[in-house]
């Protein structure tokens, strides 16, 4: 028998739990691609490459287009994501290597973020968040500083080093710290074990281990970047299309003989994960309290013909590809999912970009971030809500391909390049109200705006111990 104070000591435990379940932030989901172009989607106008679950995320969300990524190439860019600066701040600003392994081998990873960093994990773990990353890491190898288990991370699984993540069949992956050894790889073109396959099983596990706690997925895949690796089962359906192929025999990366159908299949591959994630959401009951957000971390390759960029139009017309700050290679797609919260079909041309990662997730999240960041949140974007806080501009300082700068500034679109051979060069400028592929350059029409746009780049310059120093014309040392 169940006596009076009981039942009214239950019934207020009852009538709690609801309220405890509203209090609770909701879990998110970042998915990065690797080298997807602004055009590689269905819902960013590609024909060729079917993409159906992000189509459908985006159909029932939000997509933006006018968002960048961090820097045209891998590991600036995601430093940008994970620490809310802007590439002329960050402390990495090209691809640098840093060896040695802690595994004996040469893939030490490239050069680790420092200690004192504070990335959007360790703020999201202010507010109670399970963190894993999934993928590929880029920002240190095993043990340094930059090892995502130092920077908030509670789990990883992938690929610390990026040029490890070269082979999609490799003899092992990273289990936290610890070498997950794959029986029957030897980083060929096929082997026993799909890497992407593998990755996408542990993140789901981690979904399902923190159901009943937020949970943040950081879920960086290895696609489409190369080398050109995909099963059979995947590769089939778009053999079956009968496109015209010229196998690819060089060196570079892997041999295919189907470089076309292997690109496409490899990322419906990805947007089939993107399916898996959402019906286990769906299955655990968790899809109406998880933001899943889409991007990619810069622009398509440029290494032909292994991707054929003009079959798929992988830059959506835009001019540039990975490597370059025109705008094929910085301006990527981006996808928010929230149901019940974001309105669903809709676009947003509001102006955004990478660092503004950290101060959005931590928004949602009722957390606070760092104060020196170049970031801005667009949750009133997201949600309908509230005044958007707008960029005054946003900057790249790219310490690769020569050297490269680059603003945004409303419609205006400045490119400054071979940075190296001449730090204070002539600055191109575009409008990209009636010029999105920045063909007509107006800088001679606009001295006094060029003049601003130089000021920006000088004012927003940092320092860093490595990469290039442009006003004295060659490289740091490295540590």
């Amino acid at each position: 028998m169940i006596t009076r104070g009981l039942s009214c000591a239950l019934l207020a435990l009852l009538l709690a739990v609801p309220a405890l379940a509203a209090d609770r932030p909701p879990n998110i989901i970042y998915i990065l691609a690797d080298d997807l172009g602004y055009g590689e989607l269905g819902s960013y106008g590609q024909t060729k490459i079917r993409t159906p679950h992000l189509d459908a995320l985006a159909a029932n969300g939000m997509r933006f287009t006018n968002h960048y990524c961090g820097a045209p190439v891998c590991a600036p860019s995601r430093c940008v994501i994970m620490t809310g600066l802007h590439s002329g701040h960050a402390y990495v600003r090209d691809n640098v290597p840093n060896n040695p392994s802690a595994f004996g081998d040469s893939f030490g990873g490239q050069l680790p973020i420092p200690d004192e960093t504070v990335t959007v994990a360790e703020v999201l773990k202010t507010k109670g968040y399970a963190t894993g990353a999934f993928g590929k890491w880029g920002l240190g190898g095993v043990g340094t500083p930059g090892d995502p288990l130092k920077q908030g991370f509670d789990r990883f699984f992938g690929y610390n080093c990026q040029r490890h993540a070269h082979n999609f069949y490799p003899r092992y992956l990273v289990d936290n710290d610890k070498q997950h050894k794959l029986p029957g790889n030897d980083r060929g073109l096929t082997g026993e074990h799909y890497a992407s396959q593998l990755i996408a099983d542990q993140m789901l596990k981690f979904i399902r281990d923190h159901k009943d706690e937020p949970f943040f997925v950081y879920y960086p895949t290895l696609i489409p970047h190369l080398a050109l690796q995909v099963p059979d089962e995947e590769l089939d359906p778009y053999r079956k299309l009968g496109w015209k192929e010229t196998p690819y025999k060089g060196r570079s990366y892997l041999p295919h003989d189907e470089p076309r159908a292997a690109y496409a299949a490899m990322i419906s591959f990805m947007d089939k994960q993107v399916g898996r994630i959402v019906a286990q959401l769906d299955e655990l009951g968790l899809s109406d309290n998880t933001v899943i957000i889409f991007s990619s971390d810069n622009g398509p390759t440029h290494l032909n013909p292994q991707v054929d960029v003009k079959f798929f139009n992988s830059a959506g017309g835009l001019r540039g590809l990975k490597g370059s700050v025109y705008e094929g290679g910085i301006r990527v797609p981006m996808i928010a999912h929230w149901p019940g919260k974001i309105k669903p079909g809709t676009a947003s041309d509001h102006i955004s970009a990478f660092q503004d990662v950290m101060p959005t997730l931590a928004d949602l999240a009722g957390a606070k971030t760092p104060k020196q960041i170049d970031g801005v949140s667009f949750v009133p974007t997201l949600l309908g809500q509230g005044r958007q806080k707008p960029h005054r501009y946003l900057v790249w300082e790219f310490h690769g391909y020569g050297g490269q700068q680059a603003v945004r500034m409303g419609t205006w679109k400045a490119v400054r390049r071979n940075c190296y051979r001449d730090p204070a060069g002539p600055i191109e400028l575009y409008n990209l109200a009636t010029d999105p592929a920045e063909q007509t350059d107006l800088a001679e029409q606009h001295p006094q705006l060029v003049q601003r746009i130089a000021d920006i780049l000088k004012a927003e310059h940092t320092d860093t111990p490595v990469g290039w120093d442009f006003a004295k014309g060659h490289p740091r040392n490295r540590k």
